[in-house]
Parts: structure tokens; sequence; C-alpha cells
């Protein structure tokens, strides 16, 4: 999981070595699936413009959405591991004069960080034990759309995830991720005047698009 709260413990996890293996899996088999199914949302969607990518890891998000058609990017993360990793991808795929980078909370740092079209947090709002001011700030910040992955509210993922948070405790981190109520998230997009365009599941992941009313979709297939 990328991140972007300084409160949760992000560059103890999110090292060095987390982010080269991170790059390696990518560079063999492609975006994860629930990155994938945000690609295929805003893709299937017609969303372009720009994109801000809240807790963008090592980049993967932003240089598929770029390459498949975004304008820009800026790309925010409290983890300097990951920022780093992430900039040396960006210039092994030329994409570094489309990219903004920005070390710290998004949270904290939200009154300088400009509005997008596009904005995402692919497995973000789980490193949030405060997550409504992170979605508050977020949809502030979309002017179009806002896609995110988190886990979905399963007793057999909250056992996994408590399992996870045991082994890092065990283990002296103090990261810990959490399983936040998806309707309770629905409902703060939904005041801030998005509603559900696309949605998509694995066995622990609800990756969904929201859109703003008015953003266009196209009426015959996405280009390929």
């Amino acid at each position: 999981m990328p991140c972007g709260c300084s409160d949760c413990k992000t560059p103890q996890y999110f090292d060095d070595r987390h982010a080269r293996k991170e790059l390696r899996k990518y560079h063999r088999a492609g975006p994860r699936k629930t990155t994938r199914h945000l690609i295929e949302q805003l893709r299937a969607s017609g969303a372009s413009g720009t994109l801000l990518d809240i807790g963008c890891g090592t980049g993967i998000l932003s240089f598929e959405l770029l390459e498949a058609g975004l304008s820009t990017a800026t790309c925010i993360d409290a983890a300097a591991a990951s920022l780093s990793a992430a900039r040396a991808e960006a210039d092994r795929r030329a994409l570094t004069g489309r990219i903004t980078w920005t070390e710290g909370d998004f949270v904290e740092l939200a009154g300088s960080v400009p509005g997008a079209d596009v904005v995402t947090l692919d497995r973000v709002v789980c490193c949030y034990p405060a997550y409504r001011p992170l979605l508050e700030q977020a949809a502030q910040h979309s002017r179009r759309y806002l896609a995110l992955v988190y886990p979905r509210e399963r007793w057999l993922v909250r056992l996994v995830i408590g399992l996870e948070n045991l082994w890092l405790r065990i283990r002296g981190s103090e990261f810990r991720a959490f399983v936040h109520s998806p309707a309770s998230i629905d409902e703060v997009l939904r005041k801030a005047g998005f509603t559900v365009s696309r949605s998509d599941r694995t066995l622990v992941w609800e990756a969904r698009l929201y859109a703003r009313p008015g953003s266009k979709e196209p009426s015959a297939a996405p280009p390929s």
C-alpha cells in the first residue's frame, strides 16, 4: 500500500526495500489488479486533464494514467523512499517533466496543493486512522473524478488486516492499517457532491470511481 499519512509511521514501513520490491513486481507483471481497476474505470469514463495522486507510493498509477492520456500529475507521499524510487522510475520513462513531487501528509499540505481534474487514492484510505479529513480534502481538490481503493468491510478482511497489524507490532513497527466503513466513505463523498460512477471488487479490496454531476462519459467504447 502506498500512503500519504505522516501519523501512521509510513517511512518506517515504506522503506527502500519495500519500494524496490514494488517496482520489481511492476516491471515483471504490470500494475496490481486494483490499480488496473482504477485505470480501466477512468479510461472508460473518458477522464482527461490533470491528476492529483495522493499517497502515490512508487508512482505506478501516475505513470499509467499519464501514458494513457492525462496531461500532468501532482504526486504526494509521506515516504521519502517511495518518492525517491518513483522519481528514478519517472526519469527512466521520460515522464519527469510532467510530474510534480511533494513529500508529506496530504491533509497537512492540502492548502498549498493545487486542484486537479482527477484525484486518486489507491490503497491510501486504509493508512489513515482519521479518514474523513483525508476524503473531505481530496474531494475539495477534485474538479471531476475521485478514484479510490479501500479494504472491503468483511470479517475475513478484518481478520487478515488484524493479523498483519499483530505481526507488525511483534516486529516493532508502529505502522497500522485500518478497515473503515464503506458506507461512511460513501457518505463523505456524496456530501461533497459526488456519485458512484463505477465499482469493482476483489476478495479484499473495493475500487470505486466517483464523479461530479456533469462529468461527461463517452457514449462509445473508450479508445484503446
